[in-house]
């Protein structure tokens, strides 16, 4: 069971203790990521994240690693479109010393001039390695063409132009707006002291001052239909069918993800056994939704030879149709709802696991559900529910493509999907 305490300045803390394990994972959430970005500031959110490792008044960035190397522990951090955060796993023996790593880092890092100019080089070889991995590209390009024009279009890695804009000013300035006591979470998983915990944040965050942030909501996003297609020398074409998902925090969101177990979320799963084992027409072919605040993505993603685009993309379309006017069996329901638990389940196992899932609900949502309260919502899916969401989703007149390779000449892409659509 997990408990929640706010601190007098607005900082949520969040924590789950799990007696029977040794570790504990440590994570300090922010609400803010390339959403919250405009085009000049683009990879704002995330080129803070590197900064934060750089060094601070007292640790340099070897430091920083070494603390917590040490003590045979795992620091790391990650954004993405809503969220940005700042995680450890160690012995829950020091759990002082992640504490104070972490929160050295995230109120004292010194953004040093020469420490922005390198880790500009270093993100603009990651964009460039990026472009060099056709399979990651295509997934982003599919979101700036659903998105178009909207922030949470955006690359989280930002853009060569945006780039060069960002310096200690930026910087400085975007997280006094958006690195806020009541923007931020502290998320705690493993076997801990409840007090010495409650302690340790109240030493680390309670002097935080209260500042008043401009409130960002995030409104209905357009879904835009459009085919976009980066041509590039590349062994395999690999392409990403998109369509209008379920937002974060719906209930819907169960049964899209019951959905999605049976289309292309496994090796057992309808896509991959008919395109990849029956056919051999594929290496690899997946399924998955992404949730966010009044949005949502259902994704369909293939790699093939060239010559089989064509083919995929017709045997991608008849399983989407099958889907739409059969729906799906009682056995698939019953299979797939079993996959979902177990996989929660097992999940539960992991403190970091744990951290990652009530700090992101409690950032997001504000509200963090039992295992049991997720267990029952798998539990109400029905077919109901399940055809409901095939129809809201499904709708092969609003979808979008990207593809990204060799696109062999004299294959009409517009022509083709345009073909498929019912």
């Amino acid at each position: 069971m997990y408990k929640k305490t706010t601190l007098d300045n607005g900082v949520r803390i969040v924590c789950e203790k799990i007696p029977h394990v040794r570790s504990v994972s440590i994570g300090i959430w922010v609400g803010t990521g390339s959403r919250n970005e405009s085009k000049l500031n683009n990879g704002i959110s995330h080129f803070i994240e590197h900064m934060l490792f750089k060094g601070t008044q007292k640790r340099s960035a070897k430091e920083i690693a070494e603390s917590i190397d040490n003590v045979g522990g795992q620091i790391n951090a990650f954004t993405g479109k809503e969220c940005t955060c700042y995680y450890t796993k160690t012995l829950d023996t020091h759990i002082d010393v992640a504490m104070d790593v972490l929160a050295d880092m995230f109120f004292n890092s010194k953004f040093a001039q020469k420490d922005i100019d390198i880790e500009r080089n270093v993100i603009l070889e990651e964009i460039g390695m990026y472009e060099d991995s056709p399979e990651e590209l295509v997934h982003d390009i599919l979101s700036e063409t659903v998105w178009e024009g909207n922030p949470l279009g955006y690359p989280i890695l930002g853009a060569q132009d945006s780039l060069k804009g960002i310096n200690k000013e930026t910087i400085e300035e975007y997280i006094s707006n958006n690195y806020t006591p009541d923007n931020t979470v502290i998320s705690v998983a493993g076997n801990y002291d409840e007090d010495t915990l409650i302690n340790l944040v109240s030493k680390y965050f309670s002097a935080w001052g209260i500042k008043e942030r401009k409130k960002q909501g995030f409104g209905e996003t357009e879904f835009k239909t459009d085919i976009k297609v980066k041509e590039k020398e590349t062994e395999q074409v690999h392409m990403c069918l998109g369509f209008k998902g379920i937002e974060h925090g719906h209930d819907k969101l169960y049964s899209l993800l019951a959905v999605n177990n049976i289309l292309g979320g496994g090796m057992s799963s309808r896509l991959f056994q008919k395109i990849r084992e029956e056919k051999g027409l594929v290496y690899s072919i997946y399924s998955y939704p992404s949730a966010y605040k009044n949005a949502g993505l259902f994704t369909v993603y293939a790699g093939m030879n060239p010559e089989h685009l064509s083919e995929v993309i017709t045997l991608v379309y008849s399983e989407i149709s099958e889907l739409v006017k059969n729906g799906i069996t009682k056995d698939e329901l019953l299979k797939s709802k079993e996959q979902l638990k177990g996989s929660y389940i097992l999940g539960l196992e992991s403190t970091s696991s744990r951290m990652n899932s009530i700090g992101k609900s409690e950032l997001l949502l504000g509200r963090i559900y039992t295992p049991d309260q997720v267990l029952k919502k798998i539990d109400e899916i029905d077919h109901d529910s399940l055809a409901d969401t095939i129809e809201k989703v499904f709708d092969v007149n609003k979808m979008s493509f990207s593809a990204v390779g060799n696109i062999k000449k004299g294959v009409d892409l517009k022509q083709l999907i345009t073909a498929q659509k019912i």
